[in-house]
């Protein structure tokens, strides 16, 4: 299951390469539209690249989350490759970072 709430205040997506990032990054855009007190994890392990409209749908899910709802959202689980990325776009000082999917909902649970 791509996109799960994972408790009442918490959404985890197990994001994949396009098209499935895509249509899953848009439904849990369209989830914290509708419930403006989701938190939302996103492990990345099984993305192998990002392109400029995955970077652009990441950076609207951050502006809803974090400043429009007030909420957390936390990257968990990205490649090396990927984290290239973040590191060459200076998103890296954007977004939360967490190793893994455990440690992201402790997280997002201890409230940090």
């Amino acid at each position: 299951m791509p996109v799960q709430q994972w408790s009442d205040s918490v959404i985890l997506g197990e994001l994949a390469d396009d098209p499935q990032f895509t249509d899953d990054l848009m439904a849990i855009i369209e989830q914290c539209r509708k419930d403006t007190r989701q938190d939302v994890l996103l492990n990345m392990g099984g993305v192998s690249y990002l392109n400029s409209s995955n970077v652009a749908l990441l950076l609207k899910l951050r502006k809803l989350v974090t400043v429009t709802n007030q909420r957390r959202l936390r990257l968990a689980g990205v490649t090396t490759r990927v984290w290239g990325v973040f590191l060459v776009t200076g998103l890296d000082r954007l977004f939360d970072f967490v190793d893994d999917v455990p440690s992201g909902l402790a997280s997002l649970q201890l409230g940090d």
